[in-house]
């Protein structure tokens, strides 16, 4: 768990931060301790004063607004009944017990979070010290929670990521969009090994989501902007688009450079691996969709870029089972597109060729079939029979010449 803590002088920029998630559908209050309804009647006038009538008690301190966060695990699935009472044991700790404050629980990230308001002013009008809260009470009281809780802890840097099965191409509107690009995109930078840009598109793309600095003449590309946009069934942008910056863990540009460097030493072990297994294909395959297809049962995603004229001029291969990504141009000049296309067109010529050669196999007369299947016995056979009509035929003609002469 990571606790962040705010002060600041204004209640209502506080309360409004939160109340704004609430209409937009990224958050609602689950708690309010301390106030005299309950939660789920109270007005947004009602929360505001609650605090403010706190807070007025003690002129002289400017600093009386407490906004603070608590960060869970990607992997950690807390229901809303476990967060109110980590919320509520939390502020117990750091001595804010007593206080009134609002519980809000947030969907917009890619994990878990609640965000608390507050105030430090008491009711007897004595300010709470927030000086140095961070060291001197909150740490110690956030790993007393993880303890207590069996929580996640903060220092681990080897923290359990989603599961791998848990991580589904992204069907918009069906699940808070940005938590859904954030789990995605954190799993396939994680486990993933691609040297550029359009390589972890081709990753992200068989998730519904898709990485983009816009067009060369904006700013954002120009500054090394980057934005995460979910796609559609029929792979097109749909929605809002969401900042790198704003995405966890930031994978933002220059973040993900770095990556590209790395991954091009690590993803080298894959590649006679991934070669054999498109050598296999290309030896009898005679259409794109074939190639695909195949190679799709090898656990190898092969993806095309062809123009509107349906010319190949790219090639991805995307290796599910090894987590690494080559164009083909970088498999060798065999697998380039120009080469696997006309490996294609071979391998479809010779097998209209031997169809067309097939047929004329059996053109040969009758008396040629029966010679190669039997080696000339039945034409021995019939010749006994041609020779005896020959003979009938001659003795006809003699005896016409035995007719006697009238005188």
């Amino acid at each position: 768990m990571v606790a962040k803590i705010k002060s600041g002088k204004s209640l209502i920029g506080a309360l409004n931060y939160n109340e704004h998630k609430v209409k937009a559908g990224k958050a609602r209050l689950i708690a309010a301790p301390l106030y005299h309804r309950d939660f789920s009647v109270l007005s947004f006038d009602e929360k505001l004063f609650r605090l403010t009538d706190l807070a007025e008690r003690n002129q002289r301190t400017k600093t009386n607004t407490v906004h603070l966060s608590l960060n869970f695990d990607v992997s950690e699935n807390l229901d809303e009944q476990r967060l109110c009472a980590i919320a509520e044991r939390y502020m117990e700790k750091i001595g804010f017990g007593d206080q009134p404050f609002l519980v809000y629980e947030h969907f917009d990230a890619g994990h878990a979070h609640i965000h608390i308001v507050t105030t430090n002013i008491e009711a007897d009008g004595n300010r709470i010290s927030l000086h140095n809260i961070g060291k001197l009470r909150s740490e110690p009281a956030r790993k007393e929670v993880e303890s207590e809780f069996g929580l996640i802890r903060a220092e681990s840097q080897h923290k359990s990521m989603v599961a791998e099965k848990d991580i589904v191409p992204l069907i918009y509107g069906d699940i808070d969009t940005k938590r859904a690009i954030s789990n995605i995109i954190n799993h396939v930078t994680r486990t993933y090994k691609f040297t550029s840009l359009p390589e972890l598109n081709a990753i992200l793309k068989t998730f519904n989501v898709q990485a983009d600095r816009g067009a060369k003449d904006t700013t954002m590309f120009k500054k090394n902007g980057l934005r995460y946009w979910a796609l559609d069934d029929q792979g097109n942008k749909t929605g809002v688009p969401f900042k790198a910056s704003a995405i966890y863990k930031k994978p933002t540009l220059k973040l993900l450079e770095e990556r590209f460097r790395l991954n091009e030493f690590l993803r080298k072990p894959y590649k006679k691996d991934l070669i054999a297994k498109i050598e296999r294909i290309l030896t009898r395959a005679k259409t794109r969709q074939e190639l695909q297809t195949a190679l799709s049962n090898q656990g190898v995603i092969t993806l095309l870029r062809e123009n509107e004229q349906r010319r190949l001029y790219g090639l991805t291969f995307v290796d599910i089972d090894n987590k690494v990504v080559f164009n083909g141009s970088d498999l060798g000049k065999g697998y380039s597109a120009a080469s696997v296309d006309s490996r294609l067109l071979e391998n479809s010529r010779k097998t209209t060729s031997a169809l067309i050669k097939g047929p004329d196999a059996y053109r040969e007369s009758p008396d040629q079939l029966m010679r190669a299947a039997d080696g000339g016995l039945i034409s021995d056979l019939l010749s006994p029979l041609e020779q005896a009509g020959e003979q009938n035929l001659f003795e006809r003609r003699k005896k016409k010449k035995r007719k006697k002469l009238r005188i």
